[in-house]
């Protein structure tokens, strides 16, 4: 195993979706990883105290990014990683995703002509008003290795004619993520039971998107619609702060009485709550993953999704409106014999070793092109084999 110098790989993130999946990379890389967060979501509610629970080294922290507009986010992040990166040139750059942050990171990193990898390459939603989709392909364009979840994300890069050779199969680092954070079940038994929840009894449901928040009539349709679920069984909303706000705004607190509002949730006690939910209901693109892991049905509120894969057995896509009651009811008229059938299938995204490779990879072009900041990249040798499914995560922990 090749040992890289202390602090030679950046990673850069700004969200509690990226924390959650580059910790086990985080954690593989040792003290090569030089974490620095540009402060794109940050809240210690839910960003801080995940540090903790992933166990995670405290990053560097940029100022001046949270809560600016989506362009003023970029500029600011990407000038404090610019004068960070020329104090202190890292060997190579690692971002995950399509955040503004993965995106700041892109461009610092091309600036001062460092490599490149990105994580959960070859998303494409293919909808021109998603904001993450600019993102993620101008991410991609900029890499010099390509983390492909799965073979259809590396069959859209080669589609837009990335070179082959750029390319790795490596699985999605979610897998790993579910598996190593998932409770053991005498804790879920524990949380669901302060909580007054049943095994495969509630809906969970999540909103923050702001496709859906930022529209008061969106929002509204929502709530309507998860007011309606929760009069046949409990609806459980652990509510993100910007949601909150934006319901406040639009007077729209009553519809929350029928329901179960929780304060955001650790990782750990958010996948319990999947884990046992009859059904889950969101707009989150990290959850259409989680789901397939846990084996649980989802309906996706979205106009598009980036993550088609899951929409073959797990997730329907559905719009704010009736078509969400009409989609969560569908599901759970399956009942037990449909979580069954779900439970017995592999996920999509990989066998939970896609850190691990991810890992392998940035050892190998740091090997190959040495310290110089100077030299330019190398490519990927050669495209990895595709990963093979990963066991649901109720067959390790039932």
């Amino acid at each position: 195993m090749k040992t890289l110098p202390a602090r030679s790989v950046a990673v850069v993130l700004g969200t509690r979706p990226e924390l959650v999946k580059l910790a086990e990379l985080i954690r593989a890389l040792g003290p090569a990883a030089r974490v620095v967060h540009t402060g794109q979501h940050y809240d210690d509610a839910l960003s801080g105290s995940f540090l903790d629970e992933l166990g995670l080294p405290e990053p560097e922290y940029l100022t001046g990014v949270g809560g600016q507009p989506r362009a003023v986010q970029v500029a600011a992040a990407l000038t404090g990683l610019d004068e960070r990166f020329a104090t202190e040139p890292p060997l190579a750059v690692v971002v995950q995703g399509d955040t503004n942050a993965a995106l700041s990171g892109a461009l610092a990193a091309n600036a001062r002509s460092v490599p490149l990898v990105h994580v959960e390459a070859g998303l494409r939603s293919h909808d021109r008003a998603m904001p993450e989709e600019h993102n993620r392909v101008l991410i991609d364009r900029l890499a010099d290795v390509l983390c492909a979840a799965t073979p259809d994300n590396r069959e859209l890069l080669l589609a837009e004619g990335v070179p082959e050779e750029r390319i790795a199969v490596t699985g999605n680092t979610v897998v790993e993520a579910v598996h190593d954070h998932l409770p053991p079940p005498e804790e879920r038994a524990r949380l669901l039971a302060v909580s007054g929840l049943a095994p495969d009894g509630y809906v969970l449901a999540t909103v923050h998107r702001p496709e859906n928040t930022d529209d008061p009539a969106a929002l509204t349709a929502v709530l309507e619609e998860l007011a309606a679920l929760a009069r046949e069984l409990p609806v459980v909303l652990p509510l993100h702060p910007r949601t909150r706000a934006r319901i406040e705004a639009a007077g729209l607190l009553p519809l929350l009485d029928g329901l179960t509002v929780l304060p955001p949730a650790g990782y750990g006690t958010f996948l319990a709550l999947a884990r046992h939910a009859a059904l889950i209901v969101s707009d989150s693109g990290g959850i259409q993953e989680e789901t397939t892991v846990l084996g649980r049905p989802l309906v996706v509120v979205r106009r598009s999704t980036e993550r088609p894969e899951s929409l073959t057995d797990f997730a329907d896509l559905v719009e704010p409106g009736p078509a969400i009651g009409e989609a969560a009811r569908r599901r759970l008229a399956e009942g037990g014999l449909g979580l069954r059938r779900l439970g017995a299938l592999p996920s999509p995204y990989g066998d939970g070793t896609a850190s691990d490779r991810i890992a392998g990879l940035l050892r190998d072009l740091i090997t190959e092109r040495g310290t110089d900041p100077a030299l330019p990249a190398p490519r990927v040798a050669a495209p990895a084999a595709p990963a093979a499914p990963a066991a649901p995560a109720h067959a390790t922990a039932a």
